[in-house]
């Protein structure tokens, strides 16, 4: 390699090293369930994103395994190319039936969603306005696609109007947001937004990534809470990554909008279809959820008990009222700290710093799941705490 750039990166991270933002990969053996395995060694865990612990069902397994079996390994091709199979078609009506609009979409991944539709829904003549707390993926598409990016203090709808009351009246607005934010565990005010996107004209793009699943009608999401409220919503997205324990993402709204992503999303257009496997396993995962509702309520009651146990405790867990629940320390350095001594105690919660979260509010992300029992989550509580007094964290 070039001196000049090995110079280069080896100085950007010394850097990172110094700030304590450095990260590495660390394996992990089994982590599919409650408890994981890491070098060996048993964890409970609590930094997943299988709430519903679907990743490890065998009957997510046998789909996987059947879809295989028909089409093969690989997605071959694009979708616009070879690469479309049946179970796409089929899967996509029944997300429609679902989640109760006219035409879905399945992508590959969350980010790749994001950055693709918005990229594509807006461009450097119109306006964003996205919350300060918006997911990396919204970010970057509103970068890559060029527009006014205008951001909104964190469920700040006064600042939002007065951002959309400046705005130039003959310049397009969409407004995004998550619905359930990945670090701070807290729910949009999606009945708000509604509201100002049909006072001023703009079109509102919903994140149901941590929420799908989970929350609304059969699991549908948060703005199924209020199936009218979700028909208000112009363009849904959501991922098969998290509650759903597969991959890929979908966006669904209306057949005009999804017919467009279509011919202009880069992200759809020039990416290799995903594993007739994964699809097959997507099928399976949206039958689970939308009948079984036992394991959405323990997923909730879960969260209800680890919130109020940390709070109780004195631990500054912002505004969060989901399964997400963040542990605030402040620096870099405590939440490294805070987060090898869990590990040392048999506990997986992973310290999150910037530019995750904003500067000097580094933190623990604890995420449980339906899979926790309460003696998990006592067990958990009692260490968290212990610890937590050690390093000064509460008193």
């Amino acid at each position: 390699m070039n001196l000049v750039w090995e110079t280069y990166f080896q100085s950007k991270l010394s850097s990172l090293i110094e700030t304590s933002q450095h990260r590495k990969l660390m394996e992990t053996e089994h982590a599919e369930q409650a408890w994981l395995v890491r070098n060996g060694k048993k964890l409970l865990n609590l930094a997943s994103n299988n709430y519903l612990g679907l990743a490890g069902d065998e009957q997510l397994k046998e789909a996987a395994i059947e879809a295989t079996k028909k089409y093969g390994t690989g997605g071959v091709a694009s979708r616009l190319v070879v690469g479309n199979y049946p179970l796409h078609e089929e899967i996509e009506q029944r997300i429609c039936a679902w989640k109760e609009t006219e035409k879905a979409l399945i992508v590959n991944s969350g980010y790749t969603a994001n950055v693709g539709a918005i990229s594509a829904l807006v461009n450097r003549h119109d306006i964003v306005f996205s919350d300060k707390l918006n997911h990396a993926s919204i970010v970057d598409g509103i970068v890559l696609s060029g527009a006014e990016h205008k951001r909104y203090r964190h469920n700040d709808l006064e600042h939002l109007e007065k951002l959309l009351k400046s705005a130039k009246i003959e310049k397009r607005k969409l407004i995004v947001t998550d619905t359930i934010f990945s670090m701070d565990g807290d729910k949009a005010h999606l009945e708000d937004l509604v509201m100002l996107k049909e006072k001023y004209g703009a079109l509102l793009m919903v994140d149901e990534a941590h929420a799908g699943g989970i929350y609304g009608r059969n699991g549908a999401g948060l703005a199924h809470e209020c199936p009218q409220l979700a028909k208000s919503i112009d363009i849904h997205m959501g991922t098969f990554s998290k509650a759903m324990g597969c991959y890929g993402a979908y966006i669904t709204g209306s057949a005009v909008c999804i017919e467009y992503l279509i011919n202009t999303m880069r992200s759809f257009i020039f990416t290799t279809a995903l594993p007739p496997g994964t699809l097959g396993a997507i099928g399976k995962a949206i039958d689970i959820v939308r009948k079984d509702e036992t394991d959405r309520y323990r997923l909730i009651e879960n969260g209800r008990y680890f919130r109020t146990a940390l709070q109780e405790a004195g631990f500054h867990i912002g505004d969060s009222t989901t399964h997400i629940v963040p542990v605030i320390v402040g620096s870099n350095e405590a939440a490294l700290r805070f987060s090898m001594k869990l590990q040392e105690a048999g506990i997986a919660a992973i310290a999150i710093r910037p530019p995750t979260v904003p500067q000097h509010s580094s933190r623990i992300r604890f995420a449980v799941t339906a899979q926790h029992t309460n003696n998990d989550l006592q067990w958990a509580t009692q260490r968290i705490v212990q610890i937590g007094k050690e390093e000064g964290v509460i008193s």
